[in-house]
Order: structure tokens, then sequence, then C-alpha cells
């Protein structure tokens, strides 16, 4: 990427984000835990695998706040727009030409050339943002973002240091691109003169060279740096054309840190949208569906069609399906308290509630049909951990070791997502553990999902509503998950399989 530093300090629209109305407090905070218990990882993975290091950092922070998400959202909608698309996707070819053009210019060693390279470079930028402004205005975005960048990047492309910086730039490089000579070799003499001859060096050698050679080729393409012979030529050329090449250095020198902070700032920022669309589009062609999810607060949170983004990464890759489905919030519900037989869905379950969350919260479009999402402030994950051998404590210590300072913060309406807790307690204690869980969560003013085998935990509270994984008449998993009291046999049997105590394995033991 084109480093901050190469923008002018100072210069206009320095606080300008195509990624945020409000700068972040949080830019410095390390990864939540909730990426890895909802899979975040592995998805992102997906998404940025063809984009540097620093893309993935934009998917690290949530907007500052409610109006900061509608921003977002606003702009990714332009960006799903073809037209802007298309736009952006142009630019985007465009400035890795202008990185190829910047690391010549770090390549080369001599003065000479890293002025005409970076001219280069400066034209890039010119090309890139005048050709980038026609595309956007043609597409007419519609969000507050895009139409800000536009009109700002309209003041800096007829301001009078732009046209005049680009407009010097393209005339050295014409003059200098219109010189050709040629290079005569008569026994011990190179005679170098201005001018052009017909066709190229390799063709001219290889019909008037030695026969016995397979090939010739020219001896000015081996190396970016300039050869000896080649920078004699060079210094001749100046000799002849003072004027032109001391425009060239001192035009380069003046034009040395150029362009708006704004615009470095986009081409960091927007790849955030590309790389997410790209990933997007890929999906959608294999059968996936996406929808921009509304944010309404006078409808409860829910989803059609909902599914497992992380999940079906990988069930396209091994050719498997991937069952979607619908879930809703009535008023005045807070917690779903999921039960049933293991290898039910019900993880998988609600690390799709965490994503739908998660992307909505991000301002981009949700793996489902159709979803409501409301404002939440933040999302708080917490899954069964396993014991740790470095600190040797056992297994429901690190659950509470971790689980403490979620209840401790004192925020409101956090999303809360808890999978299997206190699974090493006895069953008396874990239900009473869980059960103050899920009351302290309520009185923040939370909502979210508590996976677990206790179905006691599901009429906990008057706004818990209980969820199960269903079976089929032959009591084989379906992996829908659907409001229904939690089933005593389901559970029992979720327990049994846990710890290997079906008839047939205790029959083997015996």
């Amino acid at each position: 990427m084109v480093s901050k530093d190469m923008g002018k300090e100072g210069s206009m629209a320095e606080e300008f984000s195509i990624l945020d109305l409000q700068e972040s407090p949080h830019t410095d905070a390390p990864r939540p835990v909730f990426y890895l218990d909802l899979n975040l990882n592995q998805i992102l993975d997906k998404v940025t695998m063809q984009w540097s290091a620093q893309v993935r950092k934009l998917f690290l922070y949530f907007p500052r706040n409610k109006e900061c998400e509608a921003y977002r959202r606003a702009v990714y909608g332009d960006v799903k727009k073809p037209a802007c698309y298309e736009a952006l996707s142009r630019f985007w070819e465009a400035i890795g030409k202008m990185e190829e053009k910047r690391a010549q210019e770090e390549a080369v060693t001599r003065p000479i050339q890293k002025d005409v390279w970076h001219l280069w470079t400066v034209k890039a930028y010119c090309d890139a943002f005048g050709k980038l402004f026609e595309d956007l205005k043609k597409a007419g975005p519609a969000s507050d973002g895009m139409n800000e960048f536009l009109k700002l990047l309209e003041k800096h492309l007829t301001s009078k240091e732009f046209t005049e910086m680009r407009d010097r730039v393209d005339q050295i490089l014409k003059e200098l691109t219109g010189f050709r000579f040629v290079l005569t070799y008569d026994k011990d003499r190179i005679v170098v003169t201005e001018g052009t001859a017909p066709g190229d060096y390799e063709s001219f050698m290889n019909q008037n060279g030695d026969a016995d050679k397979v090939s010739f080729k020219s001896p000015f393409s081996v190396s970016p740096n300039l050869c000896d012979l080649e920078q004699e030529c060079l210094n001749l050329l100046a000799g002849k054309h003072p004027k032109l090449f001391q425009a060239l250095e001192d035009t380069a020198e003046k034009y040395r840190e150029f362009g708006e902070e704004f615009c470095f700032r986009f081409i960091r920022e927007i790849p955030y949208y590309l790389s997410y669309r790209a990933f997007q589009i890929e999906m959608e062609e294999k059968g996936y569906v996406f929808c921009a999810p509304t944010t309404s607060e006078e409808e409860q949170t829910s989803a059609e069609g909902l599914y497992d983004l992380a999940l079906a990464i990988v069930a396209n890759r091994e050719g498997r399906k991937v069952i979607s489905n619908n879930t809703y919030y009535k008023e005045n519900e807070s917690f779903f308290v999921l039960t049933g037989p293991n290898q039910g869905g019900k993880t998988t379950f609600a690390r799709s509630l965490g994503q739908l969350v998660f992307f909505t919260k991000m301002g981009l479009d949700v793996p489902a049909k159709k979803a409501n999402v409301r404002y939440y402030k933040n999302i708080l994950t917490h899954f069964s951990v396993e014991e740790s051998i470095e600190t040797g404590r056992g297994k429901l210590k690190e659950e509470l070791l971790r689980l403490s300072p979620m209840m401790q913060d004192g925020e409101e309406n956090d999303f809360v997502v808890i999978n299997e807790l206190f699974t090493t307690a006895a069953t008396y204690d874990a239900e009473i553990m869980g059960r103050k869980v899920l009351t302290h969560f309520i009185e923040q003013n939370c909502q979210g999902i508590y996976v677990t085998h206790l179905k006691e935990l599901a009429s906990v509270h008057p706004k818990v509503v209980s969820l199960r994984a269903m079976l089929n008449a032959d009591r084989i998993q379906t992996f829908e998950i659907a409001r229904s009291e939690a089933e005593e046999s389901a559970c029992a049997a979720s327990v049994v399989n846990k710890y290997h105590l079906t008839y047939e394995q205790l029959k083997e033991r015996l």
C-alpha cells in the first residue's frame, strides 16, 4: 500500500474516512475473544485471502456507535451497485500499477532514474483518481460517505495545485518518452545518434548478427538499473538538453510529497468493502444468499434463512449442504436457551446468531435471506474451554475466570452467546450458576443465546425462550432449531452420548 507519509501534512479533509463517520477509540485494541468463538477468523481468512494484513486489521474494530454503523452500511450499499463496484475495481487495478512504479522508484539507484519513476508514480496517482471521479459520478452513489468523498475529490482535482502538478508532470514525461537514439558500433567505436531506426534491437540482431547464435536480447532490459553504456548515453542526452533534465530534477523534488491525505486514506480503507464484496459475489455464485439487514428498533431481532458462514465456506469446499434456520425474538424476550441432542446443530446455530450481529455491526451484508438486527453495543461470547495444562487450573475454574470480566464490566445492551458452560460441575451446581448468569445478563438489558444440556434453564426467567435442536420421527438429528419445550429424553440422550454411556457402549465394556 502507499504509505501515509506520501500525503501532505496539514492538507484538506485530513479527518475524512470512507470507513468511519467518527474515529473509533479502539483502534489499538487486541482482537476480541469472540472472533475465535464465532469462527470469524476462518471467515476473514477467506475474505482477505488476496489482500494485505493491513486490510485484515480493518475487520477488527466496530464503528463507534449506531450512526457510524449506518454510515458504513450505506457506503457498502453503494459498493454493491455494479457500476460503482466496477469503478472501484478499475481504480484498485490502477493503484496496483501505481504501486509497481513506486516499487521501481525504490529499486533503482541512480538519482535521475528515481526522479523519472517518481514522476510516473505521480502521474499514476493523478490518472487513477481522475478516472475514479468520472466513473463514480456516472454511478450516482447515494451514501453520505461516497458523496462527501466525491465532493472533496472534485475540489482536489480542480485545484490550482493539482492541475499544475498534473500538467507539469505530463509534459516532462511526454518529452522524455519522445527521445529516440541509435547506437552504431563500428570496430572499436560506438556512435550515439538521435533519431530512429526501423524495428527493434532484437529483430535487427537476429537478422544481421552471427547465425550461429540462437537469439539476441537487449542489454538494456536486463536490470532496472542503468548499465554504464546506458548512463553514458543518458549523459550525452542530458548535455544536449540541459533545461529538460533540470526541469525533471526540479519537478521531482517539488512533488516529492504529493497528493491529499484523504485520498491516501481512501486507498487504505476501500479494500474493506471491496474484499467483502468480492467474497460475497463468489459465495452467491455458489448458491449462498446474503441480505442487507434492516436495523429497526421498532422490531425485534429476527432472521430468515440464517446459516453459519464459516461452516458454509468449509461445506462448499467439501461438497456438503448447509442447513439454514429461521429465528426471532418477540417483545419482552431476552434469551434463547437451546437444548437438544449432541451433534444436533446447537453450537452452529449459536455461532450463526453471533455472526449475524457481527456483520450487521460492521455495516456489511449478512448470511440470511432476510434479517432485522437491533443495535447492540458489543458482542460477548463464552464457549466451553479445556483444562489449562500450563496453569494447572481445571476446566471449571478456567470458565469462571473468563466469565468474571464479562459479568463485571457493567455494560448494557450487549449480545451474548454462551455455549455449554459448567459441564464439569454437578448438575445441581451447574443449574444454580447457569441461572445466575442468565439473570445477570437479562437484568443488564442484554439479548443472546445460552446453549446447554440443562433443560431446567429453559424456564428460569419470564424473558427466557426455550429452543430445541429437533429430531425426526426416527430420533435422527434434522439440524432444525425451533421453539419447543426442552425434552427430557433429548437432554438425557445428549448426556448419555457425551459420556459414552449408551447401551451398546456399556455392553461392549462389560
